[in-house]
């Protein structure tokens, strides 16, 4: 018997709910273009550039659900002051003919560097912010979840079309994943089912908020990247856990910490200076100390988590969103020959926004990405591909 066809990443698609143009999502890359908690006119072009260029879905990128749940001074936290700017952003991005979906999370111990309190499930010395984080209480575990569905509906309420739950990067809901962070000895800690209570919780509450009005996707690390964190075995358990829950329509495949080692995530060359200069001055120093250990350098691949992603794929029947190093056609229509149903895209479509279209009618078989990972250094002035001038933004 013939096997099936894999799908065509150009053709339509369905994601729960939505009819997405295409298979391809542009992935959040944090823009730095929310100033004073506003939508920014910078950062509705932004997306708008990615609609146009092509993609099925851009993604808003992380977006706190609280105050105290950014990762930086300057992350946009919905709210009443900022919705009719989210709808002018929806808006845009809808009139170019793709999705928009909103990347929401709790940044945990990562707000520490940026000042904040710096929330995990255990106490522990953060490098970054040469401080101890403060440990999840009882009103933490009811405040937090609303806070997530909260956030949830005012972006569909506002024209949002899919909801990205972020549960990776050594994020609050990851750090719960991971035994070397989470150290708790309640309800919420110890076994792999403990870990992924408070993450499964979450999920199920953002469910509960939008019902089928939207699609709701995870974004799950595959591993931490890091002695004794999160790896593997133990996320195809949870995604599998996930998957009976029955409240995602897919999960999105990552892997690395913002925390404690980025380049796992992206792979290339570190661009410890450039990230030295971008830092608020009362962190450089900081940073100089701990970044040899900080950015690892990891030679870049092509498709770099896919070993990783393939034990998902073999475990789950859900749709799955294949991310790191897609880079032009051919890895693009590898990744539906895994059986992966959406790529996701990022430093490619920062250099080339029309990648999509181009790629679509052979105009272009690959990216102009050369991996650099100067873009990373660019997120406090807006984020941008350094090789290309004309997408200078001032933010």
């Amino acid at each position: 018997m013939t096997a099936p066809a894999p799908p065509d990443p150009f053709a339509e698609a369905r994601l729960g709910p939505l009819t997405l143009r295409n298979r391809v999502i542009k992935a959040a890359t944090f823009e730095g273009m929310t100033g004073g908690n506003r939508v920014s006119e910078s950062l509705i072009d932004f997306h708008r550039r990615f609609a146009a260029g092509g993609v099925g879905m851009s993604t808003l990128a992380f977006m706190g659900v609280s105050s105290d749940g950014r990762g930086a001074p300057n992350e946009l936290v919905p709210d009443e002051d900022n919705s009719a700017e989210l709808r002018k952003l929806a808006d845009a991005v809808h009139a170019e003919g793709a999705a928009i979906s909103g990347q929401i999370g709790h940044a945990g111990a990562v707000g520490a560097s940026a000042g904040l309190p710096g929330l995990s499930p255990s106490r522990f010395f953060s490098p970054l912010a040469l401080r101890r984080t403060r440990a999840m209480q009882a009103d933490d575990f009811e405040r937090i979840p609303e806070a997530f569905a909260k956030t949830a509906r005012r972006l569909v309420d506002n024209g949002f079309d899919a909801i990205e739950i972020h549960v990776g990067h050594g994020y609050l809901l990851s750090e719960f994943l991971s035994p070397a962070v989470n150290r708790r000895g309640d309800q919420w800690g110890g076994s792999l089912e403990n870990r992924a209570r408070f993450p499964r919780l979450v999920i199920a509450r953002v469910r509960e908020a939008v019902g089928d009005r939207v699609a709701v996707l995870a974004k799950l690390n595959m591993a931490d990247g890091a002695p004794h964190g999160f790896w593997v075995a133990e996320s195809v358990q949870v995604a599998r856990m996930l998957e009976e829950d029955g409240a995602l329509d897919a999960i999105e495949l990552t892997g690395g910490s913002s925390l404690q080692n980025p380049m796992y995530l992206f792979r290339g060359e570190a661009p410890i200076a450039e990230m030295a200069r971008a830092f608020p001055r009362y962190l450089r120093w900081g940073f100089k100390l701990v970044a040899g250990r900080f950015l690892r350098e990891y030679p870049f691949e092509e498709m770099y988590f896919l070993p990783y992603a393939r034990q998902f794929r073999e475990a789950l029947s859900m749709p799955l969103v294949l991310l790191g190093g897609i880079t032009g056609r051919e890895t693009l229509l590898r990744a539906m020959q895994e059986g992966f149903e959406f790529a996701a895209m990022g430093r490619a479509l920062l250099r080339e926004p029309n990648l999509v279209n181009e790629m679509r009618d052979g105009r272009s078989q690959s990216s102009l990405c050369v991996q650099c990972n100067k873009c990373m250094a660019t997120i406090y002035r807006g984020t941008h591909c350094v090789l290309d001038p004309e997408q200078l933004t001032s933010g």
